[in-house]
């Protein structure tokens, strides 16, 4: 069983977590103000990197408070965990994530 670090109540095991998404997305200013191709956007659309990915967990069968955390999406392994509202922290270069490629409208991703 793989162990997550709780900020506030330290190692646990995974199952006492629940994955809440990508970290750092930003909610639109005025979400009445965008149309629905930007909202779709915002909605449905997040980055998928292979290694280093900022994401949000919930500590739901203990203190039920988020997080988040930088976990490899290769490896799995949790590379950091901080508060919310906390400044991401830096990832040693060996394993920083790729930039993500942003695909222009219309265009496909190759295979």
């Amino acid at each position: 069983m793989q162990l997550i670090t709780c900020p506030w109540c330290g190692d646990r095991e995974e199952i006492e977590f629940h994955y809440g998404g990508q970290a750092h997305v930003a909610h639109p200013e005025d979400p009445y103000a965008i149309d629905d191709e930007q909202w779709a956007q915002y909605v449905f659309f997040r980055d998928n990197p292979k290694g280093p990915f900022a994401e949000r967990w919930v500590h739901s069968a203990g203190c039920r408070r988020w997080f988040n955390a930088v976990r490899d999406t290769v490896s799995h392994e949790f590379l950091a965990v901080y508060e919310i509202g906390a400044e991401r922290p830096s990832i040693p270069s060996s394993t920083a994530p790729a930039v993500p490629q942003t695909r222009a409208k219309g265009q496909e991703a190759s295979r």
